[in-house]
């Protein structure tokens, strides 16, 4: 029996994408730490360039604290419909060189050349000549890995960024892992990575070291994952036109909220928003969720998953204050909420399936 043919992956992800457009379209910005996001004291960081970085300004951050550790910060209002159109520039540069492309963002996807529409010989040459024609049409930089398997493609992406590419070859995956930490994986954040450090998994080659029924006993369904990345093994294919899985609404009040009614009505405007989304797109879901971020940036998170369709503007509306009455009286004050609809069926529903809900 034949080897099964090796996949030829690359994950393309534009450099510091919303900062660099602003710093593209106003020459002023060039060279200057700019992070894309609001100035009030709420404010977030939605993105950060990368002379903004060099000051440990990141993605999430409250802007008050980007501020702090930059004070020469110049904060630019985002514009995603820009965002929006220069991202399908990109994806129709992709488009000229593979049907399979699996977008992840609107500044991130993979693509599976192993079987490229113009021939090029290897994914290395395919990622250059892509990366080339995303600098000459849009302005824009873009970094790429390339391996054989999506985990490690992710992983290379990161390696010679801003505007480099890197190579992880097959039969070196394995040990390429073994030598990174385990917060450097994607799919493992924060909080999964200092529960790892505190069962003494520290790298990749620690991870490896664990028996399958250990990582299945401390994390659950990821253990078997885990298990298989700390090997370099990752059998998802790419998935053109991949589903959505939830849409969302969520945001940071200028003050922080503690009037009841306050709350509820601007629970209601993110639900209304959702449904907005839900309309355009068809897409129906069983689990709506509801967040909220308190003044000390605590959360909580309560949601709730049906028998029928959510498909009804008002049954939205009736669950999400159902969600957020149940974390009534708030103890403190709330800085965020957030609507989100998941668990999607697409398409027509069929009018016996409406959601009448007795809460």
């Amino acid at each position: 029996m034949s080897a099964p043919l090796l996949r030829k992956i690359i994950h393309v992800d534009m450099d510091a994408f919303y900062a660099s457009v602003e710093q593209r379209d106003e020459p002023s910005l060039k060279g200057q730490p700019v992070v894309v996001g609001y100035a009030g004291k709420r404010g977030v960081v939605a993105a950060a360039s990368y002379e903004a970085r060099k000051f440990g300004v990141r993605s999430a951050m409250p802007m008050s604290t980007a501020m702090r550790n930059c004070p020469r910060l110049l904060v630019v209002p985002p514009r995603f419909d820009v965002y929006k159109s220069v991202s399908r520039q990109v994806q129709a540069i992709f488009a000229d060189y593979t049907p399979l492309i699996e977008p992840l963002s609107l500044d991130e996807a993979y693509l599976d050349v192993s079987e490229n529409l113009r021939a090029i010989p290897t994914a290395s040459e395919t990622a250059m000549e892509i990366r080339a024609r995303i600098l000459m049409e849009t302005g824009l930089t873009a970094s790429a890995g390339i391996s054989y398997n999506k985990f490690l493609a992710k992983l290379a992406s990161d390696y010679r960024k801003p505007n480099g590419q890197f190579v992880i070859a097959p039969g070196k995956g394995e040990a390429f892992v073994e030598g990174l930490t385990v917060g450097k994986f994607h799919g493992v954040g924060p909080v999964t990575a200092a529960k790892m450090n505190g069962l003494g998994i520290f790298t990749g080659a620690d991870l490896k070291a664990q028996p399958l029924d250990f990582l299945q006993r401390h994390f659950g369904k990821a253990g078997a994952w885990y298990y298989a990345i700390a090997r370099g093994e990752d059998d998802r294919r790419v998935m053109p036109d991949r589903p959505r899985k939830s849409s969302g609404s969520e945001t940071t009040f200028e003050g922080d909220l503690t009037q009841l009614s306050e709350i509820e009505a601007r629970v209601l405007e993110m639900a209304d928003d959702v449904w907005r989304w839900c309309e355009r797109a068809r897409a129906y879901g069983r689990t709506v969720t509801v967040k909220v971020k308190y003044a000390d940036f605590q959360q909580a998170t309560r949601s709730r998953t049906l028998d029928g369709f959510v498909n009804s503007h008002e049954a939205l509306r009736e669950l999400s204050l159902a969600l957020i009455r149940s974390v009534f009286p708030p103890a403190k004050g709330i800085r965020l909420v957030g609507v989100t609809v998941s668990n999607f069926e697409t398409g027509e529903i069929a009018v016996q399936d409406q959601l009448h809900l007795e809460l």
